[in-house]
């Protein structure tokens, strides 16, 4: 099988709209829908290969040899691979279709359909690499492509800001992610993963001496510090507490960019990574305990967050942040199989809530504000009955794929001991916000009186077919997702992971009907508060300001990055500026441009055209020399 062609020919099509994009112009779908539906035909044919029993590893180049340093392109093909090659590919196939109705007479329509194809080229590359630096270089790829498919449209200060908030609080985890490959090369010599895997328990011992941050050394495991820098990396990727801010901000971008790239994608790529080192994280239960914990605590406060939005694709968007959180959660706990089960069934029913939302906005004429709508679900049909699967999805509504995915997962963390125990609960509390917030989402956008723009509310439609037939192809996967046997399909590659035991028992039992009676009770009660009784959510925030404002204002951690960071380095940078660019670099310049007129001037004097004048310094001259040698 050319295992080549899935990556190369979206490739190709970003080379070619990025060469002649200005001369295709609006015929660009022409060139991108195909290169990726046919990259989806032959992941798909990889993944039943797979499910056959074939599996590969192979370089495909080498790019660099110097002594034990092989820097190769490769590919590596196994359950993993297949499982995520199938997710990047179907969700981006169809956020291309959709794009075509959505950015429909854009200037930038061409440069788009350029970018989703790059990011769709690195994405694939990410997955199918064989070696850690392979993988880091395409993170970097499709964080580079986040930025500038975030800043699309790039006369809008807001997408600006959003964009560089996105790069520079990426290269944060990212600076981690470089300094564990450098580790990774100390300790083993080799950047490849089945060598750092054979490895592995040769240096499960080994210990090493950092500084502390308040002095003194700390004796640390090697392996624990090559997994805790790698996970800062998937920190930042992936949206964890405490880098997750430029998430939410990214939905300034265009709604397809926040499907593929911000909802099913590359946020996911932190996740991947974990669970692609399981055999590293397996053998230090440290590392495993603050993956867990940061997905704990990621998880709750996404949906904390989520409960008082009121931009439509903020609420998704934190939504995407705490769903994250439960998939980390599970592969700090040794459930990779369900986390990356939750991982698939969330890219299809998110990414049709944000291309939902995206239909929402157009027949809005571009209205985000959840408060300026209502009463939409006769005139949006389709995007409302999609729109209500991809939410009963998210809530974990019984014979959706979410309600599967979130219940092998909770079952699996209660199996992983009393840290698991203690998230489970947490994710219980976690799926009854979600429920809710997802249900308060659909009744006041779909139910209710109508408080759309009167000059708009006569001219509300369906959009067209290419946004249409996407939503119902995503809501059909919303459900069959769940279905197709992931965890089964998956486990063999996590067989040694701690904590995987089988969910047999009371215990998975009780957790499961928890977990659906916690979807079930969010549901009735966003329908309660939000249809019955309209003026609670304005009483219980009168009543609780400081609650409602804390959630409404995303528990102020932007404020305090403000504060402690941005504020600081912005006086940093000015006090810089003043007494060194200016003080001391264009002063010495300006400097030696004073001293060189100064001594012109001077020189001048001696210049003054007279012959008297030139006489007497030649004398002068002469006295000088013969005083000179006589003494001398």
């Amino acid at each position: 099988m050319t295992y080549e062609l899935i990556p190369l020919l979206p490739l190709a099509s970003f080379l070619i709209l990025g060469l002649f994009g200005r001369w295709i112009k609006d015929q660009a779908h022409l060139v991108a829908v195909p290169a990726v539906v046919v990259s989806w035909l032959l992941s798909l044919l990889v993944f039943f290969d797979v499910a056959n029993g074939h599996q590969t590893s192979f370089p495909l180049y080498t790019w660099l040899t110097s002594g034990a340093l092989d820097i190769h392109i490769g590919f590596s093909i196994d359950r993993l691979t297949a499982v995520m090659l199938l997710l990047v590919t179907t969700v981006s196939s169809l956020v291309h279709v959709y794009t075509i109705g959505y950015m429909h007479k854009d200037p930038g329509y061409a440069r788009f359909f350029s970018y989703i194809a790059l990011f769709t080229f690195s994405m694939l590359m990410l997955v199918m690499a064989d070696n850690l630096l392979q993988l880091f270089i395409f993170w970097e790829a499709v964080g580079l492509c986040s930025y500038l498919l975030i800043g699309h449209w790039y006369d809008r200060p807001a997408a600006c800001s959003a964009a560089t908030k996105a790069f520079l609080v990426n290269r944060v985890g990212d600076f981690g992610f470089m300094l564990g490959l450098l580790l990774v090369w100390y300790s083993f010599g080799s950047l490849d993963y089945y060598e750092i895997f054979a490895r592995a328990h040769e240096s499960a011992d080994d210990m090493m001496n950092i500084l502390g941050p308040f002095g003194g050394t700390w004796n640390l495991s090697v392996l624990t510090l090559i997994c805790l820098l790698l996970f800062t990396g998937a920190i930042g990727k992936s949206a964890q507490v405490p880098l997750h801010v430029w998430l939410p901000d990214a939905m300034e971008g265009p709604t397809p960019i926040s499907a593929l790239i911000h909802a099913a994608t590359m946020v996911t790529a932190g996740v991947f990574m974990v669970a692609r080192l399981a055999p590293l994280y397996n053998l230090s239960p440290a590392a495993m305990t603050v993956v867990a914990l940061t997905g704990g605590l990621t998880m709750v406060v996404g949906a904390t967050i989520a409960m008082t939005q009121t931009d439509i694709k903020r609420v998704v968007a934190y939504s995407t942040v705490s769903q994250l959180g439960y998939m980390v959660m599970a592969c700090g706990l040794g459930a990779y199989a369900a986390g990356m089960y939750h991982l698939l069934t969330h890219g299809a029913f998110k990414a049709l809530l944000f291309l939902g939302c995206g239909s929402i906005i157009i027949a809005l004429h571009h209205e985000q504000d959840m408060r300026r709508m209502g009463g939409l679900k006769d005139k949006l049909p389709i995007t409302y009955w999609t729109f209500l699967i991809g939410s009963l999805a998210l809530a974990g509504f019984p014979l959706t794929s979410g309600f599967f995915s979130k219940d092998h997962l909770l079952v699996s963390a209660w199996s992983a001991g009393p840290l698991g125990q203690v998230l489970t609960i947490l994710g219980l509390a976690t799926a009854l916000m979600t429920a809710f917030y997802s249900f308060r989402l659909v009744f006041v956008t779909f139910w209710g009186p109508s408080h759309v723009d009167p000059h708009h509310a006569d001219h509300i439609h369906e959009p067209s077919s290419t946004m249409t037939v996407p939503l119902i192809i995503l809501a059909m996967l919303s459900i069959a997702t769940g279905y197709l046997g992931i965890p089964e399909f998956l486990e063999p590659m996590f067989e040694t992971a701690a904590g995987t035991v089988a969910h047999e028992g009371g215990a998975a039992t009780v957790i499961m009907v928890l977990a659906t009676s916690m979807g079930l009770l969010g549901i009735a009660g966003a329908y309660y508060v939000y249809v019955l009784n309209p003026a609670i959510p304005d009483q219980f925030a009168r009543r609780w300001q400081s609650l409602y404002q804390g959630s409404l204002n995303k528990w102020y951690v932007d404020e305090a990055y403000d504060r402690t960071i941005v504020r600081p380095t912005f006086f940093a940078a000015t006090e810089l500026w003043k007494r060194v660019d200016v003080a001391v670099i264009d002063g010495a310049v300006n400097g030696v441009a004073r001293a060189i007129a100064w001594s012109g001037w001077i020189l001048r004097l001696a210049q003054s055209g007279q012959t008297q004048h030139y006489a007497l310094g030649m004398a002068l001259g002469v006295v000088m020399i013969l005083t000179v040698f006589l003494l001398f």
